[in-house]
């Protein structure tokens, strides 16, 4: 691999957020019985007309913008000819010539080292129905098509050839998809597929700036899918390579399961779509002026509140970027903030023990029983002396279990720490009787036997011991 490099581009597509199809009012609404979101239009059937759906056109210019793009204020849709089963009209609707939005950027960061992507081009589409396999895509005797997703809008978001590795391509993914939620234009469940991953990779002597033959991998639906199916895609052109062979243009499909890309078809190029300039629709031409008031709409972006974060709360650049991944960690951890403001405090439990239970319970921050302010008071419960930080871990647990106030489990549970300096003392004298070897080991200079007595008190306490008052009496009785 030492003398191989990857060349890693990629096409995402990502469903708006319209209540609306691109040129009819189907419902865009996901789901539901099959082909019951449909009309003449979205069925593509002889005589009907499409009309635009404006807002998609806003939705389109406010990712332009949020991504850095230059906006076309003047470009066209075009008809992209092809039969597949699930594109009822024999062509799908695109922009192939005159993209809404191109030339733009997004910056990520891998390994501490940022990174410059660029962005070719933006532009809009209809998406293409569901096709609904029986097994898997190659094995499969027959296939069911639901249209219910036919001409739902899309923006395809084509990023530079810059991409190096499979990491450098997840970070993009992940900045991209931040980027776009916090816009609010589509809600990017890549699990019900309004967020999907082509990837086009080929490799090349490291060092070289030939571009040689290249594979597509389509569909992909998960950070993980995209990493692990590029890692097996540039081995696999490497040993084709290097056993005398030649990597076939071609479309490859990644099989989870097996944890390998498989041949799907011959790779189409672009003469083979057939395209020209859709007669039924005119062209689009932008004004100023709703291009500016769309610019003065964008919300705070993450970069923008990444550095917010560092500079106005002192966090570190690395915490920083962790909350403002997603917008619904980061509006989660200033709400925090608002009735608890120790950012790097409130920084600490969200990326630490809370993200621990999220992901333990496969629950999305926005789908956590524990509010903002409930974590807010469970932080007050530490600062009073109330509960010790190792309790609080518990009581944590058990809020996102039951969705319970901190203070109502702390009662319930007799949790309250002890702060009793009597009481304390006590338990560390039954301690020291029946560790005298660890108060000899200690006394003869091997502090590590400190904390095996630390523990040994906290244990006796079930946790609920103040942990500075147990280190300061300790001491005390060693010496």
């Amino acid at each position: 691999m030492a003398q191989w490099e990857a060349v890693i581009g990629l096409e995402v597509h990502v469903e708006l957020k319209t209540n609306t199809k691109l040129f009819c009012n189907s419902s865009t609404e996901f789901g539901g019985d099959p082909n019951t979101h449909v009309c003449p239009i979205c069925l593509g059937m002889p005589g009907t007309m499409p009309v635009l759906n404006k807002r998609v056109v806003e939705y389109a210019v406010k990712a332009g913008l949020a991504l850095n793009c230059r906006i076309n204020r003047y470009s066209t849709f075009d008809r992209k000819n092809y039969f597949y089963p699930d594109v009822p009209k024999n062509w799908q609707t695109s922009q192939n010539y005159l993209p809404i939005a191109s030339k733009g950027y997004l910056d990520i960061e891998v390994n501490g080292s940022s990174k410059r992507i660029g962005i070719h081009h933006l532009h809009m589409e209809e998406d293409a129905g569901k096709l609904v396999h029986q097994g898997t895509i190659i094995s499969s005797p027959y296939s069911l098509v639901d249209y219910n997703r036919a001409a739902v809008p899309l923006i395809e978001i084509v990023s530079e050839p810059d991409i190096r590795t499979p990491e450098e391509a997840r970070a993009y993914l992940e900045k991209l998809k931040a980027i776009i939620q916090y816009t609010g234009i589509s809600d990017c469940k890549m699990e019900e597929g309004s967020l999907r991953c082509d990837a086009n990779i080929s490799i090349r002597p490291r060092g070289s700036d030939e571009f040689n033959t290249k594979t597509e991998i389509k569909n992909m639906n998960s950070f993980r899918a995209l990493q692990r199916a590029l890692e097996y895609e540039i081995e696999r052109q490497i040993d084709v390579v290097e056993d005398g062979g030649e990597v076939v243009s071609e479309t490859r499909t990644w099989d989870e399961d097996k944890g390998v890309t498989l041949s799907m078809r011959e790779k189409l190029q672009s003469q083979d779509y057939r395209c020209f300039p859709e007669p039924d629709l005119p062209p689009i031409v932008l004004e100023e002026k709703w291009v500016e008031e769309i610019k003065a709409g964008l919300p705070e972006l993450p970069d923008a509140r990444k550095a917010r974060y560092v500079d106005r709360y002192g966090l570190p650049a690395y915490d920083a970027e962790v909350l403002t991944l997603t917008k619904e960690t980061s509006d989660y951890f200033e709400e925090v903030l608002e009735h608890y403001p120790q950012a790097k405090t409130v920084s600490n439990w969200i990326m630490g023990d809370f993200s621990r239970l999220m992901n333990e319970n496969n629950l999305e921050i926005s789908d956590s029983s524990v509010s903002p302010v409930q974590l807010a008071d469970l932080l007050k419960l530490i600062d009073k002396g109330t509960i010790s930080g190792k309790i609080a871990k518990t009581v944590l647990e058990e809020m996102v279990k039951t969705g319970k106030d901190p203070v109502k489990i702390v009662e319930e549970k007799g949790l309250v720490q002890i702060t009793d300096e009597g009481e304390i003392s006590r338990i560390i004298d039954e301690v020291l009787a029946n560790n005298p070897k660890s108060v000899a080991d200690y006394r003869s200079g091997k502090t590590k036997a400190m904390g095996f007595l630390v523990g040994q008190t906290m244990k006796a306490t079930k946790g609920k011991a103040n942990p500075e008052l147990v280190n300061k009496l300790l001491k005390e009785k060693l010496q």
